[in-house]
Formats: C-alpha cells, sequence, structure tokens
C-alpha cells in the first residue's frame, strides 16, 4: 500500500508542476463564466423551465467545471460541502447499502427527492439514494432546490429535490476515461455516440468502479476499542465499533446505458434512456463472508412538443425494477461472526406525468402550467432470520423465525401553476396548487417462528388526500440584488421498510407497521440573492415544522402480541414498532457565495447554521431517549466549507478546499459525541491536448484520522470519516 501511494504522489507532483510550468509558457486564457452568477441559467427541476435568477427558494446549481474542480470521486461526496446537505465523509460505497441516505435542512433522511434527469433515484423500498446509478462520467449538472417542493412532486418533498442531470447527446463524439487510486479504487468509463439520421442520436456508454475499501468502524475516543464496552446513562453494554472478523468494507458497480434523442420535426422532441445497475458492497460493512447485492433495471421516456412560440405540452415515463439481497451479520466475541439473517427484497416503479405551460403577453397572468402525474412503488420483504450453527462458522445454522410481507402504495396528483410579474413593481408572484392522493395496499403480511407456522395479518387497505400549496414572491431591488420569500406545505408517505419489513433474532424484535400514515410538513424561508460580473452571495433563513413524524420506540411484549406480533417470535426480547409519534422543528441559516478575485483567482464558500429538535412525542416514546428542546442525533449546528481555485489558462486549473463540522451527537440523549474537524483536500486539472486531459486529487490531505458525524443510538455506529485518499486520472475526447 505505501509503496502504491508513493507511485501516486509522484503522479500527482508530475501533473501540478506541468500546471504551474505550463502557467508560465502558455499564452493565459481567462476561463469561462460557470456558476450561479449567470442568472440566467434554467433549473429543470422547477418543471416549467424557470431562470436561476427567478427562483423563489435557495436554489444551487453545480456545473460540471464545479464537479471537475472538486478532489471527491463520487457525486454524493461532492454534494456534501453544499449550504444544508447532511451527507457525511463516508463514501456512499463504504455504507450498507440500505443506508445511503440524504438529510435536508435537518429534516431527516428519506424526505428528500433525489433526480436523476427527472427520474426519482429513491429506493422504492428504503427511500435511500441509488448514488451508485449516477458516476461522475455521466453527470452535467446538478440542481438543488431547498425546501418545500411537495407542491411540484408530491411525496418526498418536504427537505427539497436534487436532480442530477446527465450529458446531452452530440454528434459522433466518442470518450474514455480512468483513473485509480487509494485502497485500490479503480473506475473505468466509455462511451460513445452516434448521429444515425437528421432524426436519431445514439449514446451507448458503460463504467465500472471497483475499490478494496477500508476499515470503517472506529478505534478513537470517544469509542473504546475491544474488549472494552461503553455505557451510557440511557445503555449500558455497549460493543466497540470495531470487532473481530470486520475488515475493509470492499464494493464494486457497473452501469450500463444505451440513450437516444429524436427530433420528430422542427416542434417535436423526444428521448428514452435504458439502463442496467449493478452494485455490491459488503455487510456490516466488512464482513467478507456477507456480500450485499443490488441489481436494477431502468427506462425513462419524454416528449415535447411546442404549439407556438408561447406554449409548449410535454409527457413522461419510466420504470424502474430491481432486486435487493441482504445478509445481516451477528458478532459476539469469542465466538465467530455469522450470518444472522438474510432479505430478499425485490421492488418497481413505474409513474408518467403530462403538463401544458402556456405563457400569456399583456396579461394579469404570465405564465400557466397544469399537470397531472402518477406513481407507483411495491416491494416483498422476504427474511429469514438464524441461530450460530457453530461457535467457529460464519454461515447460518437452524432458522429461528421468518417474515414475508407484500406492499404498494400510489400516488396520483394534479397541479397547477400561476405565476405572474406586477408591471407598477418589480415583484414576481408564484402560486402552486397541488392534490395529491396516496393509497396504500398490504395483501400479505406474516411472521413465523421456529415453527415455520405464519401468522397473518389482515391489513385494511388506506387512502389519504393531502394537499400542497406553494407561494413565492421575489422583489427585483435592483438589477443585482432581489429579495425572496417562499412558503409551503408538503408530505412524506410512509416508507416500504416501514410498513412491510418486519425482523426478529435471539435478543430484539423490529416490527413494520402497515397502518402508518403521511408525515406532514409547514415551512417558509425568506432570503436574498446579490449578484455580479464576478460572483454571487446568497443568504436565506428558513423554518419548518413537521407532524406525525414516522419512529420506532420499544414497547412491551403484550403490545407486541396485540399487533399480530406470534407467540412464537415475540418471546421477551427487546420489541420496536414503528408509529406517528413524532413532531419536530428545524431552522437555520444558508449562506453561498462565489467571487472572481481576478481572471485566475476564484473562491467559494458555503456555510450552514442548523438547530433541529423535537417538539413533542407520541405515548410510549421514551422521554430519556427522545428529550423535548434539544438537538437531535446527527445534525451537527455549524457547518463551513470554502475554496480557492487557480487556473491559470482554459481547463487547466488547480483547486484547494476545506470542510469543517462543528460537534455534534449522534444519539437525541446526548450521550455519543462526535467532536469537530476540518479535512483539507486538493485536486489539479491538466489540459494536455484539446482531446486529452489529466487530474489527481487528494481527499484528506493531511491524512486526518477522525469521527464523522452519524445519526445512532450505540457506539457501535462510530464511523471513521474517509482517510487520506490519492486518485490519479486521464480522460481522452475521440
Amino acid at each position: 500500500m505505501k509503496l502504491k501511494q508513493r507511485k501516486i504522489s509522484i503522479y500527482i507532483g508530475l501533473i501540478f508542476g506541468s500546471i504551474l510550468i505550463g502557467g508560465v509558457s502558455r499564452a493565459q486564457v481567462i476561463p469561462p463564466e460557470y456558476g450561479q452568477k449567470i442568472g440566467d441559467v434554467v433549473v429543470s427541476a422547477s418543471l416549467i423551465g424557470t431562470e436561476l435568477k427567478d427562483m423563489t427558494q435557495n436554489t444551487s446549481i453545480l456545473t460540471n467545471e464545479d464537479i471537475k474542480n472538486n478532489p471527491n470521486q463520487t457525486i454524493d461526496q461532492v454534494l456534501k460541502n453544499q449550504s444544508s446537505v447532511f451527507l457525511n465523509d463516508t463514501p456512499y460505497y463504504e455504507k450498507d447499502v440500505t443506508g445511503q441516505s440524504l438529510n435536508v435542512r435537518g429534516l431527516g433522511t428519506q424526505r428528500t427527492l433525489v433526480l436523476i434527469d427527472g427520474v426519482p433515484a429513491n429506493n422504492a423500498m428504503y427511500g435511500t439514494v441509488e448514488w451508485n446509478r449516477a458516476p461522475l462520467s455521466a453527470i452535467e449538472d446538478v440542481e438543488f432546490i431547498r425546501g418545500g417542493v411537495s407542491n411540484l412532486y408530491g411525496n418526498m418533498g418536504m427537505g427539497g429535490v436534487i436532480n442530477i442531470t446527465t450529458r446531452q447527446i452530440n454528434e459522433n463524439k466518442g470518450e474514455a476515461s480512468a483513473s485509480y487510486g487509494s485502497y485500490g479504487t479503480g473506475n473505468v468509463a466509455a462511451s460513445k455516440e452516434m448521429a444515425l439520421n437528421d432524426v436519431l442520436r445514439l449514446r451507448v456508454s458503460a463504467d465500472y468502479f471497483a475499490t478494496d475499501g477500508y476499515v470503517v468502524q472506529s478505534t478513537i475516543s470517544p469509542a473504546t476499542t475491544y474488549p472494552n464496552k461503553k455505557t451510557t446513562s440511557v445503555l449500558s453494554n455497549q460493543a466497540a465499533p470495531l470487532l473481530p472478523g470486520i475488515g475493509p468494507a470492499s464494493a464494486n458497480a457497473a452501469n450500463y446505458r444505451l440513450d437516444g434523442s429524436l427530433k420528430l420535426n422542427s416542434d417535436t422532441d423526444a428521448f428514452f434512456k435504458i439502463g442496467s445497475h449493478n452494485f455490491t458492497n459488503l455487510s456490516g460493512p466488512g464482513y467478507s463472508f456477507a456480500p450485499k447485492t443490488m441489481q436494477q433495471t431502468t427506462f425513462s421516456t419524454g416528449v415535447v412538443t411546442r404549439l407556438g412560440s408561447d406554449h409548449r405540452v410535454e409527457a413522461n415515463a419510466f420504470y424502474e425494477n430491481g432486486n435487493l439481497w441482504q445478509q445481516n451479520v451477528s458478532n459476539s466475541p469469542p465466538a465467530s461472526a455469522y450470518i444472522s439473517s438474510n432479505y430478499a427484497n425485490p421492488f418497481s416503479t413505474v409513474g408518467a406525468s403530462a403538463k401544458s405551460i402556456q405563457k400569456f403577453n399583456d396579461f394579469a397572468i404570465d405564465e400557466v402550467m397544469v399537470g397531472v402525474d402518477g406513481r407507483q412503488v411495491a416491494a416483498q420483504n422476504l427474511t429469514n432470520s438464524f441461530s450460530a450453527l457453530s461457535s467457529t462458522s460464519n454461515q447460518p445454522g437452524t432458522m429461528t423465525s421468518s417474515a414475508y410481507a407484500k406492499g404498494q402504495q400510489e400516488f396520483y396528483g394534479v397541479m397547477t401553476q400561476l405565476k405572474s410579474k406586477a408591471s407598477y413593481i418589480p415583484l414576481q408572484a408564484t402560486l402552486t396548487l397541488r392534490e395529491d392522493q396516496w393509497q396504500s395496499q398490504t395483501p400479505t403480511y406474516w411472521l413465523a417462528g421456529s415453527n415455520n407456522v405464519p401468522g397473518y395479518t389482515s391489513v385494511p387497505n388506506q387512502t389519504v388526500y393531502k394537499f400542497s400549496p406553494n407561494l413565492g414572491l421575489l422583489l427585483q431591488a435592483t438589477k443585482e440584488l432581489d429579495f425572496r420569500a417562499a412558503a409551503y406545505q408538503g408530505f412524506h408517505a410512509p416508507g416500504l421498510n416501514n410498513t412491510i419489513r418486519s425482523y426478529a433474532s435471539s435478543t430484539s424484535v423490529s416490527l413494520s407497521n402497515p397502518n402508518l400514515t403521511p408525515e406532514n410538513m409547514t415551512g417558509y424561508e425568506v432570503g436574498t440573492d446579490y449578484r455580479w460580473n464576478a460572483g454571487f452571495v446568497q443568504v436565506t433563513g428558513f423554518r419548518s415544522m413537521l407532524s406525525n413524524a414516522v419512529y420506532n420506540p420499544q414497547i412491551t411484549t403484550a403490545a407486541a402480541l396485540a399487533n399480530g406480533c406470534p407467540s412464537t417470535v415475540c418471546t421477551g426480547q427487546t420489541v420496536t414498532l414503528y408509529g406517528n409519534n413524532q413532531n419536530l422543528q428545524s431552522q437555520g441559516l444558508e449562506v453561498q457565495a462565489h467571487h472572481d478575485l481576478n481572471p485566475h483567482w476564484a473562491i467559494d464558500g458555503t456555510y450552514t447554521l442548523t438547530n433541529t429538535i423535537l417538539t413533542s412525542i407520541g405515548a410510549g416514546v421514551d422521554p430519556k431517549l427522545n428529550p423535548v428542546g434539544s438537538q437531535v442525533g446527527g445534525v451537527p449546528q455549524n457547518m463551513g466549507y470554502a475554496a480557492l481555485t487557480y487556473s491559470p489558462y482554459e481547463k487547466t486549473s488547480i483547486s484547494a478546499n476545506v470542510r469543517y463540522i462543528g460537534n455534534s451527537w449522534m444519539d437525541a440523549p446526548h450521550t455519543l459525541p462526535v467532536p469537530s474537524y476540518a479535512v483539507i483536500g486538493l485536486r489539479a486539472n491538466y489540459q494536455v491536448t484539446p482531446q486529452a486531459s489529466v487530474f489527481a486529487s487528494v481527499v484528506n490531505l493531511f491524512n486526518r484520522t477522525y469521527i464523522t458525524y452519524n445519526a445512532a443510538t450505540s457506539q457501535a455506529s462510530y464511523t471513521l470519516g474517509q482517510p487520506q485518499s490519492i486518485t490519479v486520472g486521464a480522460r481522452i475526447i475521440f
């Protein structure tokens, strides 16, 4: 490993040296403008093509140049530096496949919508983000609208929406790229574009990623080391994070895609996208004998027709089918760790939408959009739990319990949006009204003990209607300065993992609840944007109130039996049951800034202040574990980011950044502290020829060992931030 690191370091030195030398020998070229300072860039996630300067909610755009100047090699780690994004410093591939969550504005995971080219990338079963479907080689830019967007998208629109857009198809261009770095981490990607005729253009692309990984479990304070355990005021005998049998968290992923664009006539364009995606990493993570695998097939298509200069109609559809195979591990040294349970989770999602957008001249209303959409998510959960085969075997023994459930949810929405700009004052008002119908069906739901006799639960169908209004105001005070405000309502339906996934062991039982109902959110924000030729500053204050939130408190055995758990399964272990039993409030401040100091030097920065608390808890929720009024776990109050970029000439740059995370807690009772930390990164890009470029990057430049923030109830979840990771790569266009 040290020899590999030394060789990679030499390559980095050559690239950095070439840039500095070349900066003197070449004619200097002013780098192209990019970033949010270009206020007329269109935000496609707004659904009607609103320009950035006209957005009434805090909105950011990460351009391709922004992504290329970042040392991180996965899109989740690039996004983590945006204000109000709570993604810790562990890349997605080092996390459990069901734990790749996203939290925005401190509202909790699974409450923010992530799209890839307008198609949901949230897993149909768990609501987590399928980051493996978005390799950096395929990404053009990323749009990020913070705050309530249920008025546009319905479900999951509490924290905001992130839309990852992939590259457009050009004529007959090919591209190949490769990189290699620390911990045996490598990426290869290739694509070829073809203009078959004046109507059809195609792109075939493939990429593959693999890593040996690193050990993610912490061995530094405040975590203990094996065999020492931790006892706090709320939980005793917590096992150390790193136990015997845990190793590096290796992973691999592959994507194969066929994209097409069609020019059907002068007024009608269409597209289609077909993809196959595979992702594998280790349970734990780090148990080499227990891999987890997810496979997905995706399809999307759409058409837009212009019925005149001021009227267009759009229609889109998408489908995803996948399967997740999981194996969980029980580890109680000195006995060997073993596979204590497995899960089969086939899932699917299908949806379609249509909208009409009409602009008007010389009317009180400048633009009207009406739209309808529908989506179905469906999944199954088959769980088998096992005893140990022997004290020395990693393999499962006798089956002790099993569970099976099948569920689906449908969402049907109708919406309209009215936009008006006053003629007598520079004020724009945008009103969006949306009504959703949510339906939930769980036709099959049973649990069985070691006797394999199922205990069935009859679950009634549910139908709930949700109204999601949004009113946004934008006052253009001067050409450079605006003030904005927005108020909104949103909702989040319970995830299928909360409604159909039950599992048990010899010490605990987790019961899903098919009778859960949607969570509700009401919020508002006020902010200002100041843009000038060399940069921008954005400042936003927000407040969101979340009610009916889903949480799984501990219940008694009697309550578990009353909720359908067979006596052969619930035999006196610790039992938890999901319920709508919490209310929260999150408020804070967001700052984003960019400034070109001169034609070759630029600085960027973000800052987030977040205060998220429980405001009330339901009956049966332990107030010691869920104290009202204190900062929730996994949400640092202070986060900051700054970057300095030097561009001696076009498409060549050196960028250094620092990320700061303030003190936080993993748990709500504040018994598991996470110390503050700051990490420095470095990236160099060098354009060798118009067709060839190379790059080198370093994450965690000084190889600091630190615990990254997380939300958990035991010290076993203390996780190390990414250690020093050096990467070198090249890209060729042909």
